[in-house]
């Protein structure tokens, strides 16, 4: 099996919509090119889920978030400079009425900026976790029961 590091590690998304659309990060990196994702991050031992959405959102997206319902859990297997399995864990948040997108205090590695795309726009923007890009076109506006996506590996995964 390819050799992963560090072990398992457990992430926690904000899916935000408004008005039909979805609010992304945008970055941009010598080895992927300008692509998007999902406001989040990495769990801290001793931090809930619920802690985690709302600490990377401040730091990535400058505001306060609303967590709703967990929507979506799924194993990623993500090649980048290094080989991960992750725990993606997506739950539906809201954002203050008026929030304009815009960086946070801390902004991600290669985040250029904060902006809403259309979801029926999604398959023309490169996503750093592609197999969202079904989950949010499919995404009616009303939660459900907590879906298991599956098990996603990165193309590059050997």
């Amino acid at each position: 099996m390819t050799q992963l590091h560090p072990d398992i590690r457990n992430t926690a998304r904000a899916l935000i919509v408004r008005d039909g659309s979805v609010l992304l990060l945008r970055k941009c990196s010598p080895d992927q090119g300008e692509y998007y994702t999902l406001p989040g991050g990495g769990q801290y031992t001793g931090e809930t889920l619920e802690q985690t959405v709302a600490r990377e959102c401040l730091e990535e997206i400058d505001t306060e978030v609303w967590l709703r319902d967990l929507l979506w859990v799924a194993d990623y297997f993500r090649s980048r400079s290094t080989n991960r399995h992750v725990i993606e864990m997506v739950f539906l948040c809201d954002v203050p009425p008026g929030y304009e997108p815009r960086n946070g205090c801390r902004p991600d590695l290669h985040q250029l900026d904060v902006c809403w795309i259309r979801i029926c726009d999604l398959d023309r923007h490169a996503l750093a976790e592609p197999y969202l890009a079904s989950a949010m076109a499919s995404y009616r506006g009303q939660p459900s029961s907590p879906t298991y996506l599956g098990c996603f590996r990165d193309p590059a995964f050997a």
